[in-house]
C-alpha cells in the first residue's frame, strides 16, 4: 500500500472540497480532509495500491483543474496549480522504488491526458522542493519556462492560465504542522520560523514561514518536517515554543495538515511533551486499521 497526499488551492467552497474528495476517492481510500480559508487550500489524505491510486490522482486532478480558476485565487500559501502538488509517498523503505515508478507514471498521464505542464520533485526530481518551483508565484514560473531556465517534465511548455502546473513527486512521510501563537505581529512568526528553519541554520529537516491569517486573526508560524527521525515532531514544538517565549508571547494552539506516523505520538510521549492538536485519532495507522 501506498500513501498519496495531494494539495489543491481551494479551501473554501465546501462543495468544491466534497467533489474533489469525491474523485480522489473513486478507487482509493480517502482516509483525511484538512482544509483552511486563509492558505485557502485543502489537503487530501489517500491509501491504496499503485493501480487504484494512479486512477484517483488522475481523476481528482482533473477535477480540481475543472473547479479551479487560480486567476481568481488567493490565499497566503504559495502555489502554482489549481492541483498544486501531487505527492506519492513511501509508507516503508522498501516501497520507495514503487512510490518513484508511479510518480512518473501519473505525471506523464497528467501531461499527456490533462495537458498540464508538470514538474517533477523529491525523488524522483533530483532532490528539489516545491519550493523550488513556487519562488515568485505562478508569473514567475511561467517566466522561467518561457525564459529557458526551467524545463517541465511531462506536458506543455507553457502554464495554463486557469489550472498552472502540477507539482508530481516521490517522498518518505512527513509531517505537515502549524503553530498560531498569541501575537498580532507577524514579524514575530516570521522571526521564529527563520530561527527553527533548517536553511536559516535552525533544526534539521525543518521548512518554517510566518503567515498572518487575516479572515481568522491568526498569526501563525507554518511548518512542514521532513524528517522525523532527525527532528521529532515534539522537539520543533519546543522549539517554536521556547523562540515564543523569549518573544514575549507563547503557542496558542496547534494545527496538523493530514495525519502522522504512530512513531511520531510515540516519541512525544516518551519525552512527556504534549503535541497540541495532535492525538490518537489523527495517527495514519489507526485510519489503516493497522
Amino acid at each position: 500500500m501506498l500513501e498519496a497526499v495531494p494539495n489543491v488551492s481551494e479551501g473554501r467552497d465546501a462543495d468544491a472540497i466534497a467533489a474533489i474528495g469525491a474523485a480522489f476517492a473513486t478507487s482509493a481510500r480517502l482516509l483525511d480532509v484538512h482544509s483552511d480559508v486563509d492558505h485557502h487550500r485543502s489537503v487530501y489524505t489517500l491509501a491504496g495500491d499503485g493501480e487504484e491510486l494512479s486512477g484517483t490522482l488522475l481523476a481528482g486532478v482533473a477535477t480540481a483543474c475543472s473547479l479551479i480558476d487560480l486567476r481568481r485565487h488567493e490565499g497566503v500559501h504559495p502555489r502554482v496549480g489549481a492541483a498544486d502538488v501531487v505527492p506519492v509517498v513511501a509508507l516503508r523503505p522498501d516501497d520507495a522504488a514503487r512510490a518513484s515508478a508511479l510518480a512518473l507514471s501519473l505525471g506523464a498521464r497528467i501531461g499527456e491526458e490533462l495537458g498540464l505542464p508538470v514538474f517533477l520533485y523529491g525523488d524522483v526530481g533530483g532532490g528539489r522542493r516545491p519550493a523550488f518551483f513556487r519562488r515568485g508565484g505562478v508569473e514567475e514560473l511561467d517566466r522561467r519556462l518561457a525564459a529557458g531556465e526551467l524545463e517541465q517534465d511531462f506536458g506543455p511548455g507553457r502554464l495554463d492560465p486557469r489550472s498552472g502546473a502540477v507539482l508530481v513527486g516521490a517522498r518518505r512521510p512527513l509531517v505537515a504542522y502549524n503553530l498560531d501563537l498569541r501575537a498580532s505581529d507577524v514579524d514575530v512568526a516570521r522571526a521564529i520560523a527563520a530561527t527553527v528553519r533548517e536553511s536559516s541554520g535552525g533544526l534539521p529537516g525543518v521548512q518554517a514561514i510566518g503567515l498572518e491569517l487575516a479572515r481568522s486573526g491568526r498569526v501563525q508560524v507554518s511548518t512542514n518536517l521532513l524528517d522525523v527521525e532527525r527532528t521529532p515532531l515534539h522537539v520543533l514544538v519546543e522549539a517554536v515554543e521556547r523562540e515564543a517565549a523569549a518573544r514575549g508571547t507563547r503557542v496558542s494552539s496547534g494545527e496538523l495538515v493530514g495525519l502522522v506516523p504512530a512513531s511520531v505520538l510515540a516519541a512525544a510521549e516518551e519525552a512527556g511533551v504534549a503535541i497540541p492538536g495532535v492525538d490518537e485519532s489523527h495517527v495514519l495507522e489507526r485510519r489503516l486499521g493497522l
